[in-house]
Formats: structure tokens, C-alpha cells, sequence
């Protein structure tokens, strides 16, 4: 209970700032201590309670889907060129992939995807089935949930909207920051403090006790 008073303390001050002419991102920063990131390579995708934002995503698929902007095997010629790929890597937030198509996805594509950190994987984006039913519901699910990549003792991401209510954004935080505790080794021990910020402003530190 405490922490949440912290977080909609910190919103608060953050809400106190010039109004600015779009809808910031409301950023996540959580600080790592006695963490060895060459020991502990941690990746993975958590749903959180509210949607962030719709991503865009693009899909490798044997046929064309309406509910998302298809890729057919047909068409993986055109991406010959490393500018072609690396626009395709930009333009989208998201690939999903048939899984019978990844082995030619990863010859074609993975040279950009791969260090875009986007490529289709078996924990949320690759499909046996293309149907519409699953491809709708997976889109759901990608919507609704971030990527954590440890790379350094910090973890930063995208948690919510400056347009979200606060207790939207702080059921986001701690859903995050209850998952990352859940699987550091020495849990609570490893988180220093967390900083919160919107695009445009000095981060706000709350403290965990």
C-alpha cells in the first residue's frame, strides 16, 4: 500500500509540470543493486492491466490476413536490400510469424530484427496456426504487454500514457515491478529505487522500503 502511495505521490509532482502540445509516455526506470547482469541474462514479455499503446505490428503469413499487415512468402524478395529491411524494422513495433515460415523469416529478415530486438519468438509472436481467431487474440495479448530486457542494472520501458488515469499507471507499475522482484534472485534486495518520469521531464525517485 505504501508504494502505491509513493508512485501516485510521484505522478502527482509529475502531473505539476508544463502542459506539453502531445500525450507523453510515461517512462519506468527501476535501479538494480548487488545484480550481475553476465550471470543473470533476463528476457521476457509481461502482460500488465492497461494497454499502453495499439502497436504496430506486421505479420509472416502464407496468406494475407485482414487484421494485420501480411508478409507472404512471395513477397520476401523485396527485402533483398539492408534499406529495405532495416524501414520494415523501423516501421513496425511488432512481427508475428507462422511458425513453418520461420525458418526462411530468420534467413531473410533476421539480420535486421534480430538486433532490433523484433524478430517473431516463441514466447508471444509465432503462430502454428494463422487463423483470424488467434492472430486476433494474439494481437490482444501483444498489446497488452511489454518486453524486459536486462542489459545493464537498470530496467527501463514504457508503462502507460500522461492521458491514462493515475491508478491505471500505477496498477501498470507494480505489475512490472511485482514480476521483475518474482525473478531476481535475491528479489526486493535487488531493486535499489525506481524512478518514474513523462517524455518531457526530470524523472521522479521512489524509494523502496
Amino acid at each position: 500500500m505504501e508504494l502505491k502511495q509513493e508512485i501516485l505521490k510521484a505522478l502527482d509532482e509529475l502531473r505539476k509540470n508544463e502542459e506539453r502540445k502531445f500525450n507523453q509516455t510515461v517512462d519506468l526506470i527501476i535501479n538494480l543493486q548487488k545484480f550481475d547482469v553476465k550471470k543473470q541474462n533476463i528476457s521476457l514479455f509481461l502482460s500488465v492491466p492497461y494497454k499502453i499503446k495499439d502497436k504496430k505490428i506486421a505479420g509472416f503469413f502464407e496468406t494475407k490476413n485482414k487484421g494485420v499487415e501480411t508478409i507472404t512468402p512471395s513477397e520476401f524478395k523485396n527485402y533483398a536490400e539492408k534499406k529495405d529491411l532495416r524501414n520494415l524494422a523501423r516501421k513496425f513495433d511488432f512481427f508475428i510469424a507462422q511458425a513453418n515460415l520461420m525458418p526462411k523469416v530468420a534467413t531473410v529478415f533476421g539480420r535486421a530484427l534480430g538486433p532490433a530486438g523484433k524478430m517473431p519468438s516463441p514466447q508471444l509472436g509465432i503462430l502454428m496456426n494463422a487463423d483470424e481467431k488467434s492472430i486476433e487474440a494474439l494481437k490482444e495479448k501483444i498489446d497488452n504487454s511489454v518486453k524486459i530486457k536486462i542489459k545493464e542494472a537498470s530496467v527501463k520501458l514504457a508503462i502507460g500514457k500522461q492521458s491514462m488515469k493515475n491508478e491505471e499507471i500505477v496498477e501498470n507499475i507494480l505489475s512490472v515491478y511485482n514480476a521483475i522482484q518474482k525473478i531476481l534472485t535475491k528479489g526486493k534486495d535487488n531493486i535499489k529505487n525506481m524512478e518514474i518520469k513523462f517524455t518531457m521531464t526530470k524523472p521522479q525517485k521512489i524509494q523502496i522500503k
